[in-house]
């Protein structure tokens, strides 16, 4: 009987303990990307890294970030296609350095190379579209906004992430309600082709106290899965922040530093 009792005693306080936990602050999307924008924005800066994963091929970056109403300016390395690359992203111009190989072809003591997704130099007709979305994946305003007009709230939950007490929310996109401002550099076309193929896709966030991101990760698995990929192929873009507030060093290169390609 002793025992009994001393297994239903536990049982009560565990209950008692659960349910004085509060709720996570969000049940639906658009508050949910509204509160996280304006974290961000509060939070100033940020360390990350991120993982981008498609089927057997895998990309890591690293880089810190400066966060305003004015936009997103951020400086980070990754290994783009096997080689490392360096890129910043400062107001709304995107710049490169270009390995040192090639630039014989932009002038002497000029490494760097501004790069648009729609610039007709030959560097930006080659790898303005993919530099300019490896730069904007980065930036959790991008993912807030797909969330904000076409996420429906899933779920969500109080957990931790590295000994940090966050909110762990799942938020299902639609697809065909994201209009122009597409994931993962997919083209209407695309989008237009998977069609009646796949619904959407599910993002995850966890937010810390203040609600500023920690981790956000896009599985895009089911439009890999739609586009004919063999059934359970993964594709997933994960970024993690830390150091929030922490001073960040984020600046276009020189003007004398920087050239156009030529070849």
């Amino acid at each position: 009987m002793h025992r009994a009792a001393v297994v239903l005693l536990v049982a009560l306080l565990t209950g008692a303990c659960e349910s004085d936990s509060p709720p996570p602050s969000f049940g639906d999307a658009r508050a949910l990307a509204d509160a996280a924008t304006t974290a961000t924005i509060a939070g100033g800066s940020a360390k990350f890294t991120t993982d981008v994963s498609a089927g057997t091929v895998r990309s890591k970056s690293q880089g810190q970030a400066r966060f305003s109403t004015a936009g997103t300016s951020l400086s980070m390395t990754t290994d783009f296609a096997g080689e490392p690359l360096e890129l910043r992203l400062a107001g709304k111009s995107l710049y490169a350095k270009v390995p040192e190989g090639s630039q014989g072809e932009i002038g002497a003591g000029k490494p760097w190379v501004e790069v648009s997704a729609s610039g007709t130099d030959p560097f930006s007709e080659v790898l303005g579209g993919s530099l300019s979305q490896l730069a904007t994946q980065n930036d959790p305003a991008r993912t807030f906004a797909e969330i904000r007009t076409a996420g429906s709230f899933a779920s969500a939950e109080r957990t931790s992430l590295d000994g940090i007490a966050t909110e762990h929310y799942r938020v299902e996109i639609d697809l065909t309600k994201l209009g122009s401002d597409l994931p993962a550099g997919l083209s209407s076309d695309t989008v237009a082709q998977l069609r009646g193929k796949v619904g959407g896709f599910p993002v995850e966030l966890w937010l810390d106290d203040a609600h500023r991101p920690r981790q956000i990760v896009l599985d895009l698995s089911p439009i890999l899965t739609a586009s004919g990929a063999p059934d359970g192929a993964s594709a997933k873009i994960t970024a993690r922040y830390t150091a929030w507030g922490d001073p960040v060093d984020v600046q276009a290169p020189p003007p004398d530093q920087v050239g156009r390609v030529t070849g």
